[in-house]
């Protein structure tokens, strides 16, 4: 299973995100789920770093992503994050026994 992680702050604001797992879906290469889900995280990834111009935490190796950004940077990051858990939360509607999504407070 693909767990999720949101990460906000204690005001509310996003923190981030840590996507972790395999989904199980199907063999690797051709897991659609996965696929979506690493493609969307990504997206997201380099829409902070590249676009947005915020110097976040990131972490990748397989079947992992972490990306944290400072409580400075919340406002500028708040519509990528969005983003991505209203795409993940679509996901997982769809494929519920393959995603995961927590929501925890730093």
């Amino acid at each position: 299973m693909i767990c999720v992680e949101f990460f906000t702050f204690r005001d509310g604001k996003n923190a981030g995100f840590c996507i972790s797992g395999h989904s199980g879906a199907d063999e690797a290469g051709y897991d659609i789920v996965c696929a979506a889900v690493s493609s969307a995280a990504y997206l997201t990834a380099n829409t902070i770093t590249d676009v947005v111009g915020v110097n976040a935490s990131l972490c990748v190796k397989d079947g992992y992503l972490d990306c944290k950004i400072a409580s400075e940077d919340a406002e500028a990051c708040k519509v990528p994050l969005r983003g991505l858990r209203l795409h993940l939360t679509a996901l997982r509607q769809q494929y519920p026994q393959n995603i995961q999504i927590i929501d925890t407070e730093v």
